[in-house]
Formats: C-alpha cells, structure tokens, sequence
C-alpha cells in the first residue's frame, strides 16, 4: 500500500480499533487526542491553517533531510509546539475526531490537486510540496500508530 492510501484508508480504520481513553506507550496524549492531534497535523497542508517557519534557516536542510528519509521518529519525540501536558478534546466522540481526520486528509489531497506545484510550510521542515506532505504526514501516522500498538 502505498502512503497516501495509507493516510486516506487504512490510518483511519486502524483508529477505529482504538479506544478514546487508550494510553500509549509513550506520551502524555490518549487516543482521541492523538486522532485530534493528527487532523491538525494534516490540516497543516490544506493550504488553510498556514505555519510559521518555527527552525532556525541553518538547520533546515539538516531537518528537511531526517523528514524526507526513512528513519522513524523516536518514541518521546519532542514537538516544541506541544506543550508537556495533553490538550482537551475538541470532539465529543472518538468518531467525529476520526471524521474530522478523514475531513482534513481530503482537504489536504483536494488543496494540492487544485494548486499544482504548491507548496507548504511546515514549522519544522520547511516547504513541502505534495510527495514531501504525503511522505511527512505518513511518517507521522505510523510513529502514532506504533505509539498506540496499532502497527
């Protein structure tokens, strides 16, 4: 399977195994949150939540590099946009949070058909153009995936 199917088909049907309240093997966020966490994430790269540059310009090639390689993030990695403790839900249900996923990564695939050639900003990665977001996001899903012993 490739990673945009991937993001649109089985991520979701993996989450829908997880319990709202799940702890994971690492982390402050139970399963909704992550699912929360992760449609925000997406929503990065629909064009309608534009990012800060949050890396100093130096290190970008460095941080460009380890997202577009195959190394996994380590368990506990830190996101310095995160705060040490778990946000509150957004969504009353694990699968409006799941819906709202789903929403996003359309969203997300549907930005890039309508603006060939875009690209993105990712706070930590710089800009991404459509494979580098479906690479990124795709890496991101499994770390969380891996964090919740869905993979």
């Amino acid at each position: 399977m490739n990673k945009l199917d991937f993001l649109k088909n089985e991520f979701p049907k993996l989450l829908h195994n997880l319990k709202p309240d799940a702890k994971g093997n690492w982390g402050v966020m139970n399963g909704q949150q992550m699912v929360e966490h992760m449609a925000e994430s997406i929503s990065f790269a629909t064009g309608k939540n534009n990012q800060l540059l949050h890396t100093p310009s130096e290190h970008i090639g460095k941080y460009k590099e380890f997202a577009m390689s195959d190394k996994e993030f380590k368990p506990n990695t830190k996101n310095a946009l995160l705060a040490d403790t778990a946000y509150p839900l957004k969504k009353m249900t694990m699968q409006e949070a799941i819906a709202e996923l789903e929403k996003e990564t359309s969203d997300f695939i549907s930005h890039f058909e309508n603006n060939k050639g875009a690209t993105l900003t990712n706070s930590f990665f710089g800009d991404l153009n459509f494979e580098e977001w479906t690479h990124l996001l795709h890496k991101h899903a499994v770390h969380h995936c891996k964090q919740f012993g869905l993979l």
